[in-house]
C-alpha cells in the first residue's frame, strides 16, 4: 500500500503542477462551466484514449498520459464545482483553488486507499484499456444522472463517479509510468 501511496502522490504532483500553471496563465475562467460541460469534456479526453489505443496511427503527438492527467483535473474540477456552485464571472485566486484542489484530492485518495484495502489492489492486475473503460462507463452514469436532474434512486452520486473516475485515471497513469 505504501508504494500505492507514493505512486498516487507522484501522479497528483504532476497533476497539480499543470493545475496551478494554467490557473496562472488561464484564471479560474473554468468556474463558468456547468457539470455537463466538464463531463462532456472528460468524456471527450477519455475517448481519445479509447481511440489511441485501438488505433495505430496518431495525427496528434500527444499521448494517453497528457488525456489522463485533463481527466484527473477535469475531475477535481467538477468536485469543487459541486461543492461551490456554478458561477458567471471567474471567482477563485490560484491560492483558493490549489486549496480546494488538494481538499478534493485528499478525500479522493482516502476513498482510493480505502477501496484498495478492501479490493486487494486488483488494479495492479488490470490493463490501462480495461481502466479507460471503467471511466467511460463512469461518464455514461453520470451522464444519465445528470439527465436524470441528479437524482438517483439506489446509486452512487455524482461526486462519488467522479472521484472513481480519478483514481482509475491515476492507477492507468502509473501503469503507463511502471512500464
Amino acid at each position: 500500500m505504501q508504494d500505492t501511496s507514493k505512486q498516487y502522490d507522484a501522479v497528483i504532483k504532476t497533476c497539480r503542477d499543470l493545475f496551478i500553471n494554467k490557473m496562472t496563465d488561464y484564471g479560474s475562467a473554468w468556474r463558468i462551466l456547468r457539470l455537463p460541460s466538464l463531463t462532456d469534456q472528460i468524456f471527450i479526453k477519455a475517448q481519445r484514449i479509447r481511440g489511441l489505443q485501438q488505433n495505430d496511427v496518431r495525427k496528434v503527438d500527444e499521448g494517453e498520459q497528457s488525456e489522463f492527467i485533463g481527466i484527473i483535473n477535469y475531475c477535481i474540477m467538477a468536485l469543487i464545482q459541486l461543492e461551490k456552485g456554478v458561477v458567471e464571472q471567474p471567482d477563485l485566486e490560484v491560492e483558493e483553488a490549489t486549496v480546494l484542489y488538494d481538499a478534493q484530492v485528499k478525500a479522493t485518495k482516502q476513498l482510493m486507499q480505502d477501496k484498495n484495502h478492501d479490493y486487494g489492489e486488483a488494479w495492479r492486475d488490470m490493463r490501462v484499456s480495461s481502466l479507460t473503460d471503467l471511466i467511460l462507463q463512469k461518464l455514461l452514469r453520470v451522464k444519465q444522472i445528470e439527465d436524470n436532474s441528479g437524482k438517483t434512486i439506489v446509486s452512487e452520486g455524482i461526486d462519488a463517479n467522479y472521484q472513481d473516475m480519478i483514481n482509475y485515471a491515476i492507477f492507468a497513469m502509473i501503469h503507463l509510468t511502471n512500464d
